[in-house]
């Protein structure tokens, strides 16, 4: 990784690309440091510190809503919008013919996803707003207002700044800015950790177990996002005029995890509603039960959770990966897998092998939400630098090391031509 990001500032062009997305990054870091005005940002501290999706959120900001500052939303709005709009293509006949349009029809998707954003946001920031209410100095009508829009005008701000990554700068801009959200957390939760261990409210041994056991899982998520099950493909040998085409073997990539992070964030979003819920209404019967036996550190909660992640890994496996579009697509250029008849055959040996990756896939992100909960509760460290914070920080990083590897290959690669 580092020879590729050696050889990449040799390049003037991806030189410029990097300090140019770098210099997006710290515009994202100096806005994390402008607070919204009217806000006791001791009480949203206290909340974040009660609450694991609060904590959750507040890693992906990089510590823009415990501080409540102009981007206390993040570009989450955003992200749910790409979701919501990369469903819709799917039962939209119209939407799913844009997206196989090409470049024209990309765009007009990415348009509706730019409205979806600034409405989510709004929407989100207007009941976010209400619901903080009691850290408002002057909770007028007037003033949660300005609130609502400040924090809405923060998300567009930032996914303004995420295109602008994608078209002038190195890797996915949405994911870049997630990613210095996270890290940038990091050196705070040291911090935390050291201070923890000076109070005794956890051992050095604790504190030593909880960042080997992040490492441990930095190490398998890297294994698991690259692990594939490749399957054999025979493509026969067919003649047009005088030519002879086809011929070769291939295989088709199957990830193991090819959902990402996305089924953890939908269970986690699911659990926590009833909790927000009980959140604004703290002196209720219902709040006291929810606290009681529904605490996101308890062992109910957990077991959701892990089955929640797994539904929704085989859910989305199923949205983003169809067998048999896969399977028509191999027939109609004449590939066929060894042993297996073309057509509904190949589609259901596809689905067979698919459904035992993604069970696998579906384990192991249930291992990774839960086990830094466990970890907590034994060693009394509350950091909430939760297993999805880690999964999308290495992933981000293995898809920009890609891209970097991908632009040097283009701008190095000498044809048979010289």
């Amino acid at each position: 990784m580092f020879s590729t990001l050696f050889n990449a500032w040799h390049v003037k062009d991806i030189r410029h690309r990097i300090l140019f997305t770098l210099g997006m990054i710290l515009v994202f870091r100096a806005g994390s440091h402008i607070p919204v005005p009217g806000i006791d940002t001791n009480i949203i501290k206290q909340m974040v510190n009660s609450g694991q999706l609060l904590g959750f959120f507040d890693v992906l900001s990089g510590g823009s809503f415990s501080n409540f500052t102009v981007f206390a939303l993040s570009i989450t709005p955003y992200v749910t919008a790409s979701i919501i709009v990369q469903l819709l293509t799917i039962a939209i006949p119209s939407w799913e013919q844009m997206a196989k349009a090409g470049e024209e029809g990309r765009k007009k998707l990415a348009q509706y996803t730019r409205y979806g954003t600034v409405v989510l946001a709004f929407i989100q920031a207007i009941s976010m707003t209400y619901g903080l209410r009691g850290a408002v100095t002057e909770a007028t009508t007037f003033n949660l207002l300005l609130i609502a829009l400040t924090l809405t005008a923060g998300t567009a701000f930032l996914m303004w700044l995420g295109e602008q990554i994608n078209e002038k700068g190195i890797g996915n801009g949405i994911s870049m800015i997630i990613f210095a959200g996270i890290i940038s957390r990091i050196p705070a939760m040291f911090v935390t950790t050291y201070q923890y261990v000076k109070a005794g409210t956890t051992s050095i041994i604790g504190a030593t177990v909880y960042w080997v056991v992040t490492l441990i899982m930095v190490v398998a998520i890297v294994y698991i996002t690259e692990g594939q099950r490749r399957i054999p493909v025979q493509y026969a040998r067919r003649q047009v005029g005088r030519r002879m085409y086809g011929g070769q073997s291939t295989h088709l990539p199957l990830r193991v995890n090819p959902t990402g992070m996305i089924p953890i964030i939908f269970a986690v979003s699911i659990l926590q509603f009833p909790l927000q819920i009980a959140a604004f209404f703290p002196n209720s019967g219902y709040a006291h039960f929810m606290n009681t036996w529904f605490n996101t550190g308890g062992v109910l909660y957990n077991i959701l959770d892990a089955i929640l992640i797994v539904f929704f890994t085989f859910f989305y496996a199923a949205v983003v990966f169809n067998p048999e579009d896969v399977a028509e697509n191999l027939k109609k250029y004449g590939g066929f897998i060894p042993g297996i008849r073309p057509g509904k055959p190949t589609s259901d040996y596809i689905t067979k092998i698919m459904n035992r990756l993604v069970m696998v896939g579906g384990v192991f992100l249930a291992l990774v939400a839960v086990i830094p909960v466990i970890v907590m509760k034994i060693t009394g460290l509350n950091l909430y630098f939760s297993g999805a914070a880690i999964l999308i920080a290495v992933g981000v990083a293995m898809d920009t090391v890609k891209q970097l590897e991908a632009q040097l290959v283009m701008r190095n690669y000498q044809g048979f031509l010289k």
